[in-house]
């Protein structure tokens, strides 16, 4: 049987690059362990250099291994769609709304699916007053991995200076703190997977889970499956599929959430959607591969599958 040639496409120019570099050389090695033809391409800002690469070479899948804006924000899905070349994971529009927390809440919350009170404000309405009661988080409206996520505690006189020295945009998306656990689903099509309760190091209490815990050896500790309420359990896949589908996201993604167990309204806790990643890291150690090889799914085959599920708008 005839493979089909893969491009995997990495790198990019968010501030997530090298996470995205070690996803893309995961996947090459593990579809060529497949049998699979794999070239790469170490994406930049010239674009025109990646469409003439692709153009050139002509690949019958690319598999989207980029993070962040540009290869997560439906830019290079358009791209992809336009040449008419089929990609892996969400295509444009859910990509584009996923990757804007403000319109992702939107979405979900139209879905009656739970969100943490809050909403979008300008840096200078920031700069001038809380706009929530402390403690609330400060969230870039555009960047992955926590990038830029800031907890505004009670007695913190980090406002201002945080509104000051801004580097995403004119405006910042804040939220009210929910206190208790980071839990994190993924999805893989119609299929929801496990739940993963994850416990960042040197959190100094605040349970956050920033760029340095996702990503250094020993940042964070993960438990899979959760050992959290059963019905908190389910819940948390249900809500998974539920964001999949509401996004209308294509391949695999994973949800993350702030899970209260204090909070004892229906017995089991409070569960509060954080994001939908429609680009979840592909390290073997990330925590969709991670909790795919929980479910039995190896990584090697869940790098197979995606290049299955992979299509184009044209």
């Amino acid at each position: 049987m005839t493979r089909p040639g893969i491009t995997v496409l990495m790198g990019g120019m968010s501030a997530e690059r090298e996470v995205s570099l070690r996803s893309g050389e995961g996947v090459t090695q593990a579809l060529r362990s497949l049998g699979y033809p794999v070239r790469q391409i170490i994406a930049g800002p010239d674009l025109g250099a990646i469409v003439d690469d692709l153009t050139t070479h002509r690949p019958d899948v690319v598999f989207n291994a980029l993070h962040g804006r540009f290869g997560e924000d439906g830019s290079i899905q358009g791209v992809l769609d336009w040449m008419g070349i089929a990609y892996t994971h969400s295509g444009v529009r859910a990509s584009a709304t996923a990757m804007d927390k403000a319109a992702a809440r939107v979405v979900f919350e139209a879905a009656g699916l739970p969100v943490a009170r809050g909403g979008v404000v300008t840096v200078d309405a920031l700069a001038a007053e809380d706009p929530l009661p402390e403690p609330y988080v400060i969230k870039p409206v555009n960047e992955g991995s926590s990038v830029g996520v800031e907890i505004i505690r009670a007695g913190s006189n980090r406002r201002a200076s945080i509104a000051r020295t801004w580097q995403f945009g004119t405006s910042a998306l804040v939220e009210e703190f929910i206190p208790g656990r980071e839990l994190t689903v993924g999805v893989m099509g119609e299929r929801a997977l496990t739940v993963t309760d994850i416990t960042p190091h040197d959190a100094g209490g605040d349970g956050f889970y920033d760029y340095t815990a996702k990503y250094r050896q020993g940042g964070s500790s993960h438990v899979l499956p959760a050992r959290i309420h059963p019905a908190a359990f389910e819940r948390a896949r249900e809500l998974a599929l539920a964001a999949h589908r509401t996004l209308g996201c294509r391949g695999a993604s994973r949800t993350d959430f702030r899970y209260d167990d204090t909070h004892d309204a229906d017995g089991i806790g409070r569960l509060v959607i954080l994001e939908t990643n429609t680009q979840p890291g592909m390290t073997e150690t990330s925590l969709l591969p991670e909790q795919a090889a929980a479910c039995g799914i190896a990584y090697a085959r869940l790098c197979e599958w995606l290049v299955e599920q992979a299509t184009c708008r044209t």
